[in-house]
This record gives structure tokens, C-alpha cells and sequence, in this order.
């Protein structure tokens, strides 16, 4: 006994750090790209990634592939919509005044990469090889209509918390806690944000009496959660029952982790010591940051290509994504940040100057799990699907290398200048 509570013990500390979850996760991506692509085992992984689960008496027929996607990841958006409703309620989002800066620099942060991706594309499409209007996909030499490649507009606009809190806890050890507190709170809220785009713009509505089921579980769950002794077995089942009902009503059922986790209590009840948003997120931290997030990062990378070479580089979506998250990212929250403490008369958090920013905006361009989800809804192309997922790759790999040198830099200053005092 004393062994398993040791061993779920490290399990937990694991989990809990930004560091080692998000190497973790970087590390199933990158297998997942080589598993796909190594004469030895690409067929063995494609058979796998294919072959179907289907649950009896119900639409649901997937891939394993897509049960990673669909089903496992609504474990992450569960800890997600768990968080924001803390957030919401006794953390950074509480107070709107106090949170008005890294809030807007969200919104900032999310609408300029959407203009440089469609303006690269457009350049490719007027300049590049093929006829005006068209852009040449690498990896096959087909043309693609701009109109097409342009849907995927969506895929830059995300920023991954795990992975950019994991690049702040590598490289900014010296760094005052205001900073931290800053992405914290942009993230929250740009995870927000790129929840609202896939229901609005990735989901395809079905028959009504579907949202009506939605209903019903949210009330049911609603109930549960603030029992004083909660029935664990019947929340396990409405849940469940939430996400199918979210899948047939042709919403993305991700979301059904988000809607249950903000209609969980996020204040002591009962005389408990702490919230059961906060406790039930730190119980799913594991199986979200261990098993969900790692085994989708092998599957979302998993795609053949075949010519997987440095040409691959300058595919017009990967360009496209690397330029919006790269660039667009951390232009649109500083430009937003520049704006809101200059013209708005906002503030910064005591000690911060917006220039101070600028690495931790450069974390930003961090996509991954958010978009490689909206990589596969935007394209029913699976080679430009698979090109933009290879996009957001290199995108988050570059994006990463810049703000953790710049945030090593920084840190060392900040040191340097902390000691002199």
C-alpha cells in the first residue's frame, strides 16, 4: 500500500510540473512524427491509428485515432473548464480591472496571427509557383484553391499554457511571479477564447432534441457536484452521457469537459478546506497531463508524409503557421499591451513595464494542443491537414527556442539587478 501511495505520489509531482509534463508531451510529438514516418514501423502505426472502436446501438465508430482526439482530450478541456471557473471566481479573472491588460492582450494575441496567415497565403497564392489564386501543396505537388487553404485561419490563434508555463519554469527561474501571473492569466483567457471558435466555427449543428439532453446533464450535474457526499458513479455516467449527447448534437464533444467543469462548485462547501473545482482539478492534473495530452500530441503528429524533407519547410501553410505564431502572436500582445497602458490609461502589474513582456509574449507562439485539434476540424484535406499539423510543429519548436533565450537572458538581468540592490 505504502508503495502505490508512493509511486501515485510521483505520478502527481510529475504532473504538477510544467517542466516535466510539457518535455513529456514535446517527446510523444515528435515519436509520433517519427513513428509515422519510418519505413519500419509507419504501416504498424497507420494500422493502429486507424482501426475503429465503435460503441453498439450509437453513431460512434472511430478510429483510435480520433478517440484520442474526441474522447481522451475531453480529460484536458475537463481540467481547463475546471480551472477557468477558479480562475473565474477567487483567481486572476475575479477582479476584471486588475486582469483588464493580460485580457485584452489575449483577445490582441488571437486576432493578429488570423491576418498574417490568410496575408501569407495570399502572397503565395498572387507570387508563389502555380496559377494566381492557387497555392502548390509540398508534399504531393496539387494545387490547392486559396479560398480552401485559408480555412485554416483558426489554427495560429491558440496559445498552449502547459507548454509555454513549461518554457517559463525551464528558463525564468529568476523572474518576479507578476510575470508568470501575466501569461497565466493571457492563457486563461486565450484558452477562453479558442474554446468559443471551435463551438461557433468547427461545429455543425443537428437535430434539436440533442441540446435538450445537453440540457438535462448539465442540470443533473449541476445537482450532483454540490451534494454533500457525491455519488462518483453517477457523475462518471452523466458525464458521459454529456459527451455523447455533445458528439450527436454535431458539436465538438471536447466541450462537453469544459460545460461540466464550469458548472462544478468553485467555493468551500460543507466546511471543506478547499473548493471542489480546485481539488477535482488537481485529482485529473495526472491523467490529463500524463495520458490525455501525450497519447493526442502522438496521434495529432502521427501523419505520413511522403517526402518528409527540409522542403517540407516551405509549404505555404507551414510558412503561414510559422509566420502567425512566431510573429503574429507576440505582435498582437504587445501591440495590445503598448495600446491599453498608453492610450487606455490601463496598468501594468506593479514593478512590470510592457516591454518586460516581450519574452513571455514570445512563449506565446507555443500552439500545439489547441491547435493541432483545430488543424484536423479545419481541413478536410488529410495532406494540408497533415501539413498544418507539421506547421504548428516547427511553429511551437521555433517559437519555444526564441522566448527561452530571450527568458534566459532576461532572468539573468533580472538577477543581476535584484543582486545590486
Amino acid at each position: 500500500m505504502s508503495t502505490t501511495r508512493g509511486t501515485w505520489a510521483t505520478i502527481r509531482r510529475i504532473a504538477a510540473s510544467d517542466r516535466l509534463s510539457g518535455l513529456i508531451m514535446l517527446s510523444f510529438a515528435l515519436a509520433g512524427l517519427i513513428l509515422a514516418n519510418l519505413p519500419a514501423t509507419a504501416h504498424l502505426f497507420e494500422t493502429i491509428s486507424e482501426t475503429h472502436i465503435a460503441i453498439p446501438h450509437t453513431n460512434l465508430d472511430l478510429p483510435i485515432g480520433h478517440w484520442a482526439q474526441d474522447g481522451l482530450l475531453t480529460i484536458f478541456f475537463l481540467t481547463v473548464g475546471l480551472d477557468l471557473k477558479q480562475e473565474l471566481t477567487t483567481g486572476s479573472l475575479a477582479n476584471p480591472k486588475a486582469a483588464a491588460v493580460p485580457m485584452l492582450c489575449a483577445v490582441g494575441g488571437m486576432l493578429t496571427p488570423p491576418i498574417l496567415f490568410v496575408a501569407v497565403l495570399a502572397l503565395f497564392s498572387r507570387f508563389g509557383p502555380g496559377a494566381v489564386g492557387d497555392l502548390v501543396l509540398t508534399t504531393t505537388g496539387s494545387t490547392i484553391s486559396f479560398g480552401e487553404m485559408a480555412q485554416g485561419w483558426a489554427v495560429p490563434t491558440a496559445t498552449d499554457i502547459a507548454f509555454s508555463l513549461a518554457v517559463l519554469a525551464l528558463f525564468a527561474k529568476a523572474l518576479p511571479g507578476s510575470i508568470r501571473a501575466f501569461l497565466m492569466t493571457l492563457a486563461t483567457v486565450d484558452d477562453l477564447l479558442a474554446i468559443i471558435l471551435i463551438a461557433v466555427f468547427f461545429s455543425s449543428l443537428n437535430a434539436w432534441y440533442w441540446f435538450i439532453g445537453i440540457a438535462v446533464c448539465a442540470a443533473i450535474w449541476t445537482v450532483l457536484v454540490r451534494m454533500k457526499r457525491v455519488p462518483w458513479l453517477l457523475v462518471a455516467v452523466v458525464g458521459i452521457f454529456a459527451w455523447v449527447m455533445m458528439f450527436e448534437a454535431g458539436i465538438h464533444p471536447t466541450l462537453a469537459g469544459v460545460l461540466v467543469g464550469l458548472l462544478t462548485p468553485s467555493r468551500e462547501m460543507f466546511g471543506e478546506t478547499s473548493p471542489r473545482a480546485e481539488r477535482y482539478a488537481s485529482k485529473l492534473q495526472p491523467f490529463s497531463a500524463l495520458l490525455a495530452l501525450p497519447i493526442f500530441a502522438l496521434f495529432a503528429t502521427g501523419v505520413h508524409f511522403e517526402s518528409l524533407s527540409p522542403e517540407l519547410m516551405l509549404s505555404p501553410v507551414v510558412i503561414a503557421i510559422v509566420v502567425a505564431l512566431v510573429v503574429g502572436k507576440p505582435l498582437g500582445i504587445m501591440t495590445t499591451a503598448w495600446v491599453s497602458t498608453h492610450l487606455c490609461g490601463l496598468d501594468m502589474a506593479k514593478g512590470l513595464r510592457v516591454r518586460d513582456m516581450f519574452p513571455a509574449a514570445c512563449a506565446c507562439g507555443i500552439g500545439f494542443t489547441v491547435s493541432f485539434l483545430i488543424a484536423s476540424l479545419a481541413y478536410s484535406n488529410a495532406e494540408l491537414s497533415a501539413e498544418s499539423r507539421f506547421g504548428v510543429l516547427m511553429a511551437s519548436l521555433i517559437a519555444a527556442t526564441i522566448s527561452g533565450i530571450l527568458l534566459n537572458h532576461q532572468s539573468k538581468h533580472w538577477a543581476e539587478r535584484h543582486g545590486e540592490r
